[in-house]
């Protein structure tokens, strides 16, 4: 006979990846042992629930561990709250609200021409940087090459002279 997954309802996926967010931070694997849904299940219900705009931590439980998602969903969720949602809002998800004024400030001070370089702009700087290497190297060559031509020279005339003093 075959087994039938499970099949588990909204609310018990809420319930289940709510205990993945602070205040209670559990594991994957202590919550896969506790409820005996599979590890794989679990990870793909957080990355839902991150993609429908919770915070749900990627990986570290410490708020200033967060990857920028993260850090940039709590700070729009926060945004047009009053001071006291605001604070129910950080005790919920084990954050001071320090720590969003900090986010938003670094946020806020990048500069549009901050991003990383796309991998073709990388790849072409690396192909020039491979390039100029190379003509530097074909150089040195050549001035050693030209160096030692005229070191030779000055021992031949040092040896036999100048053709003028025939």
């Amino acid at each position: 006979k075959m087994e039938l997954m499970p099949v588990y309802g909204p609310q018990f996926k809420e319930q289940i990846v709510k205990k993945m967010m602070p205040p209670h931070n559990q594991s994957v694997a202590q919550i896969s042992r506790d409820t005996g849904v599979a590890v794989p299940t679990l990870y793909s219900w957080k990355k839902l629930f991150r993609n429908q705009g919770f915070v749900v931590p990627a990986k570290s439980s410490r708020p200033d561990d967060w990857d920028s998602k993260a850090k940039l969903a709590a700070i729009i969720q926060t945004a047009a709250l009053n001071e006291a949602q605001r604070s129910e809002y950080c005790r919920q998800h084990g954050l001071y609200p320090e720590q969003l004024d900090a986010w938003k400030a670094a946020f806020e001070s990048l500069e549009p021409d901050s991003e990383p370089a796309s991998k073709a702009d990388l790849a072409q700087h690396r192909k020039k940087l491979k390039q100029l290497e190379k003509e530097i190297l074909r150089k040195d060559k050549a001035l050693a090459e030209a160096a030692a031509l005229l070191v030779l020279s000055k021992k031949a005339q040092a040896i036999w002279g100048t053709k003028e003093e025939d």
